[in-house]
């Protein structure tokens, strides 16, 4: 008797168990590009926070702020993961539906400068005289890039041979390290683990962090439009619950066990190279305590872009902004 009522309460939870499965929310994120620096992201995955939320979240790498945002504004995809200058761009310009950001995820310039041959006691003034690509006009790579060289003192110019220092736009920022590769220019400003993929070849050197120069700034975030914002609050919630988590994990975590958690993504990276590039950026406390995006790093944020030639105007904080998810993430996850 015990084991048919057994038998009957399970038969009775197979419905809700399968109700539980459908109601798992399916959503995709455009990250502007595939990369380490946003561990919290893939451990959030790894660990199964967004399953916990009951999300079911496929990345795709749309290789650039700006397509990013076409994405997001096309509807192709429900969140974007880039610089809060693609939601600058867009308010600026007009845009009823713009991009909000609700959630920061690093706080450091994630590129290193990369050079032909290492450098023990490296310098910014040993730029003088050298081309450097920065990446695509109007992308934070490039703004950091130049607003560092600006306050060594140096003497710039976007494509301009004639300066101290030439800094080049007119490569994509998928392409910069092939190009670089292929003997143009004498640094390039890249990402990690590509950074450290070019330093095992030989083909390039890690000289110095960017970020660990600039300072703390939102520098990636996560967005989404003003309109799916409001329509979808409860989904936008849970997505911020996992990535805290993720954050939290990693956060706390060593270089050692970053890698073991990140390699299921980055298969073709061996564990002992992701190791030293997760080291890195613990060097530089890249990733944001909380997903709270505070109003002091966005001023500055567009200062640097100010210095860059590239704020079409000060955009409110309050308008493409939103801390509500974040704030309660951390009452929730805490």
């Amino acid at each position: 008797m015990k084991k048919f009522f057994i038998l009957i309460v399970l038969i009775a939870l197979i419905p809700l168990m399968a109700s539980c499965k459908k109601d798992k929310f399916k959503i995709t994120i455009s990250e502007v590009t595939h990369s380490v620096f946003y561990a919290p992201q893939y451990v959030a995955i790894t660990n199964g926070y967004f399953e916990e939320e009951g999300l079911d979240v496929t990345i795709i790498n749309s290789e650039g702020a700006d397509k990013v945002m076409a994405a997001l504004l096309s509807r192709t995809v429900q969140i974007g993961l880039a610089g809060a200058e693609a939601t600058v761009y867009v308010y600026a310009e007009g845009q009823e539906n713009y991009g909000i950001n609700f959630a920061q995820l690093t706080q450091k310039d994630g590129s290193f400068l990369v050079g032909r041959e290492p450098v023990e006691d490296f310098d910014f003034s040993m730029l003088e005289g050298s081309e450097v690509l920065g990446g695509r006009p109007g992308g934070m790579p490039i703004m950091i890039l130049e607003y560092i060289l600006k306050n060594k003192g140096l003497d710039i110019g976007r494509n301009d041979p004639t300066k101290d220092v030439n800094v080049r736009s007119d490569v994509q920022f998928g392409a910069l390290a092939g190009v670089f590769v292929s003997g143009e220019a004498d640094y390039v400003s890249l990402f990690e683990p590509i950074a450290s993929n070019l330093e095992k070849e030989e083909r390039g050197y890690v000289l110095a962090s960017l970020g660990a120069e600039v300072g703390n700034i939102p520098y990636t975030n996560y967005f989404t439009t003003k309109k799916y914002l409001e329509e979808n609050e409860d989904v936008i919630q849970r997505f911020t619950n996992a990535i805290y988590k993720g954050m939290k994990w990693v956060n706390s975590a060593t270089a050692e066990e970053l890698a073991e958690a990140l390699l299921p993504h980055f298969p073709d990276t061996t564990l002992d190279d992701l190791t030293i590039v997760m080291q890195r950026y613990i060097d530089i406390d890249a990733w944001a305590p909380t997903p709270v995006l505070e109003e002091d790093t966005f001023n500055h944020f567009l200062d640097i872009m100010e210095e860059g030639g590239e704020l079409p105007s000060r955009v409110p904080y309050d308008k493409i902004v939103n801390t509500k998810f974040a704030k309660k993430a951390i009452e929730i996850v805490d």
